[in-house]
């Protein structure tokens, strides 16, 4: 497991041939996003060779929290694609009890060669075998990235 912030990720690689399937665990919710956010920056750059020249806030609602993690990763990707830029350090706030709302700050930089060290280039986050649950204290989920 790989930790960000206090949250901790893992690409399992034994789930998907052409995909990247992550395992994700967070204190909370918000952390558990948080996390996510990391290793989706990770999948793409080496986060600590992204210059932070961006920032945003990203606004979202859904009526599943699973739905909600989707469409924030999904939301990521859209802004790599769109703009060229990956979001390194993020502050998510999840609230709600269906539909759930997220408001989340984005700090990161221009996805580009000349100065980050560049990975993966994810084309959509998949439903197949997304979960998001509560167990004991933590959250834990899983979600699989098309590459």
């Amino acid at each position: 497991m790989i930790t960000a912030g206090v949250g901790q990720y893992r690409f399992a690689e034994d789930v998907t041939l052409a995909d990247w399937a992550v395992d994700l665990e967070g204190r909370d919710l918000d952390d558990l996003f948080r996390t996510a956010a990391a290793a989706l920056a990770a999948l793409m750059v080496d986060p600590a060779t992204v210059r932070l020249t961006a920032e945003r806030t990203v606004e979202l609602e859904a009526g599943a929290l699973d739905l909600l993690l989707h469409d924030w990763l999904s939301e990521l990707i859209f802004l790599k694609d769109r703009d060229r830029e990956v979001f390194t350090e993020v502050e998510p706030e999840v609230s709600g009890s269906g539909p759930y709302r997220l408001v989340a700050r984005l700090r990161g930089g221009a996805l580009d060669a000349r100065h980050a060290a560049l990975g993966a280039d994810p084309k959509a986050v998949t439903l197949h075998q997304l979960s998001l649950d509560r167990i004991g204290d933590a959250w834990r989920a899983r979600v699989v990235i098309d590459t």
